[in-house]
């Protein structure tokens, strides 16, 4: 299968298997989002899932974030991990949201990167999913998956996000982004991977 059949036959795949792409972290507005996907880096969506409700329950906004104690989220986010990292990063981004921008969350890769605790992929993430701004946000997992299905060689995310971004319509990269991690997910496992269960790379 040469590469531009590689990508069609991918691109068609995901798109059958996932015509819906709901976002998998539960948020109420951008700023809940923006807060989930700061969460979610080195730990499951599943698990940030279960640690927001008790955290946005106390504050939902920068407002009442930085009425909190710096300690009382980290208490709250515990189980999401790195919690002295991200604990100080909420607070800290979300006094800037207030100083800076009138409490709203920046619609521009510049200034969301800008913050602290909020690298390319979070920023990729937020831009595409709150405000529809294309961006092919990629993570490990897709980095992986980019690599076993030979859409990209790249040795870190930034070479592989810059790949799929040539190979795949700009207009799809918001959809494939989640549809490359729910795929790998049911299917293509890092781990106990059963290629004749994956119809990507049984085909490819």
């Amino acid at each position: 299968m040469l590469k531009k059949e590689r990508v069609s036959f991918i691109q068609n795949t995901l798109e059958r298997l996932y015509p819906e792409t709901p976002i998998p972290l539960d948020h109420k507005d951008d700023y809940t989002l923006l807060v989930s996907v700061l969460l979610s880096a080195q730990c499951t969506d599943e698990r940030v899932n279960k640690t927001t409700p008790f955290l946005f329950a106390k504050a939902d906004n920068p407002y009442d974030m930085i009425g909190l104690e710096i300690s009382e989220i980290k208490a709250i986010i515990r189980p999401c991990g790195l919690s002295e990292t991200k604990s100080k990063a909420i607070w800290n981004l979300s006094k800037i949201l207030i100083d800076q921008h009138e409490g709203k969350v920046p619609q521009s890769f510049e200034a969301l990167e800008a913050l602290p605790g909020v690298g390319h992929k979070t920023a990729s993430v937020v831009m595409s999913q709150a405000f529809g701004v294309p961006a092919f946000p990629v993570d490990t997992h897709i980095h992986r998956l980019a690599k076993r299905w030979k859409l990209s060689s790249g040795k870190n995310v930034v070479q592989t996000e810059k790949d799929l971004k040539r190979l795949f319509p700009k207009d799809k990269w918001n959809a494939l982004h989640l549809q490359f991690i729910f795929y790998g997910r049911e299917y293509c496992p890092a781990q106990r991977h059963d290629i004749q269960n994956c119809i990507i790379c049984k085909a490819i």
